[in-house]
């Protein structure tokens, strides 16, 4: 019986072993193929999607570790059998519903807590009846949680935000402040206070004055000079905006107040109540002061005199769209071959085409 079966044991072990020589000369021709193909991407990562990372993983948890690292190509066996058990993890991860309403949407969120504080008289009805206009309808208490989670107080106890008080005072109001600049002078080096005030709806600046000293006596012809009938920056403004500086001197305020010209002071520590003198001494320190030493006193008065002119007719500024301020009346060619016109030996610089 065992010697009738002989010859078919021998039969069926060398077809098994012609299989699998056919097999594995296969997979070695399919892992050079992916070589080759992965080669071909010369360094650059590879991008799978989801599903193509589940089929890999499903397949690689079969064959195992040992063999994933003779076969594997595209990624290591570490990260097939990572994707596995992501799998798994996903597999049994179920959303629990969360008892209660539904949450507001985010953008209806933001919303609402954008006209409170644009508008810091509005209460919980008028939000609601704004929202209400544009196509959302949403109750009281809602408004009342998204304002409270917020940090915003009702409207009797919110504050008015300074960019509504400057908007709303267009025209009317001014800033000033103070910029320092280091001046070798005889006596060494000494520290220049220079006041300057800008209109906040033009933008145009005006050096009031520059003085090693600014006491009692400076400033208050600083604001004669600033309330002139004839020719004070300060004419056409009823407010002006200044920090807490004591070289602000009660005199300053009492010639500016009896020229109609109301002082707002900025809180403590508070630079962004007053950002647009803020940003210009940013603008002219790093355009122009920071870039030069300066020997004596009329050698700042000519870099402060030449910024100015170039920050009003040269200058494109972004919180006016990028427009100058005071554009010059000429039409230029567009074929015309472009100049640059230059102050402070090329410090300053503006670029035009000829008329």
């Amino acid at each position: 019986m065992t010697a009738d079966y002989y010859p078919l044991q021998v039969l069926l072990l060398a077809c098994s072993g012609w299989v699998n020589r056919e097999q594995q000369r296969t997979i070695e021709y399919l892992v050079e193929e992916n070589r080759v193909l992965k080669e071909q991407f010369k360094g650059r990562k590879l991008r799978l999607t989801d599903d193509q990372r589940r089929r890999l993983a499903a397949k690689g948890k079969q064959l195992g570790r040992r063999l994933l690292n003779r076969v594997a190509t595209i990624v290591t066996p570490d990260t097939i059998m990572r994707w596995h058990r992501r799998l798994i993890a996903f597999k049994w991860t179920h959303e629990t519903p969360t008892p209660g309403r539904r949450g507001i949407m985010r953008a209806i969120r933001k919303l609402i807590v954008r006209m409170a504080l644009e508008n810091s008289t509005w209460g919980y009805t008028r939000i609601q009846g704004e929202l209400k206009d544009v196509g959302h309808h949403v109750g009281r208490g809602t408004i009342a949680r998204t304002l409270k989670d917020n940090g915003i107080k009702p409207a009797p106890d919110r504050p008015s935000s300074w960019k509504t008080f400057l908007r709303a005072h267009w025209g009317e109001a001014a800033a000033t402040d103070f910029f320092t600049t280091e001046v070798w002078t005889p006596r060494g080096l000494v520290t220049y206070y220079t006041l300057f005030v800008i209109d906040l709806k033009t933008r145009r600046v005006h050096i009031a004055g520059s003085t090693p000293n600014p006491d009692e006596a400076f400033m208050a012809q600083i604001a004669r000079n600033l309330t002139d009938a004839i020719d004070g920056f300060l004419l056409p403004h009823r407010f002006l905006i200044c920090d807490r500086d004591t070289k602000f001197t009660d005199q300053f305020r009492r010639i500016l107040g009896v020229s109609g010209v109301d002082i707002i002071l900025t809180p403590y520590r508070a630079p962004n109540c007053n950002a647009f003198a803020e940003r210009f001494v940013r603008s002219i320190k790093e355009e122009c002061l920071d870039r030069m030493i300066f020997f004596g006193e009329s050698s700042l008065h000519r870099a402060t005199r030449e910024f100015v002119e170039h920050y009003h007719i040269e200058r494109p500024h972004q919180g006016l769209g990028n427009e100058i301020i005071e554009k010059t009346l000429y039409i230029p060619v567009p074929s015309a071959e472009v100049r640059c016109d230059e102050r402070l030996g090329g410090i300053l610089k503006h670029y035009r085409r000829a008329a």
